[in-house]
């Protein structure tokens, strides 16, 4: 009998995890379309989370149009044409609401200090000025952050689950 594909407890399927995203796009690669940065300068953390929710959003975006497709091709007894399904993505990320996929920005905090804790990011000492609103104060400067070398060196399991690498 075939075992299904699926996670043992709770938790969501998604493209790629936080933690991988965030070590990719720390390190310059730029997954998933996400923009390439410079990884001596690194991204605040706003930033990183906006390109996460946006990679997690065309991702999403294209397997539904995929799957349409398929359907449709299957349906009608033709191959699978690229055009519609490119069609189709662009369509359906046009459609889909920023706030359904993926963390919440709190969250998506919490998660940063954790693998700041870890020393696996820092600081980088670049920081830009800030402000909540025109009429208000300056707010606190941006801190941008990048890879270290332990962050680089950590296992794709570790990086997978940092709470665990953190507390055993």
């Amino acid at each position: 009998m075939p075992e299904l594909l699926r996670p043992s407890r709770g938790g969501f399927l998604r493209v790629i995890g936080c933690g991988q995203f965030v070590r990719g796009f720390l390190a310059g690669r730029g997954p998933l379309g996400s923009p390439s940065i410079d990884p001596e300068i690194g991204a605040p953390q706003s930033f990183i989370f906006r390109s996460y929710k946006l990679a997690l959003m065309r991702a999403t975006a294209l397997d539904q149009a995929t799957r349409a497709e398929e359907k449709q091709a299957r349906l009608e007894e033709r191959s699978i044409e690229p055009d519609n399904i490119e069609k189709l993505a662009a369509l359906y990320l046009s459609r889909m609401p920023y706030k359904t996929r993926g963390c919440r920005f709190h969250s998506f905090i919490v998660y940063l200090s954790t693998i700041q804790r870890l020393k696996w990011i820092e600081p980088s000492g670049y920081e830009e000025p800030s402000s909540f609103q025109d009429h208000h104060p300056p707010g606190p400067p941006r801190r941008y952050f990048r890879l270290t070398t332990a962050g680089q060196e950590a296992s794709d399991r570790a990086w997978r689950n940092p709470h665990r690498a953190c507390y055993g």
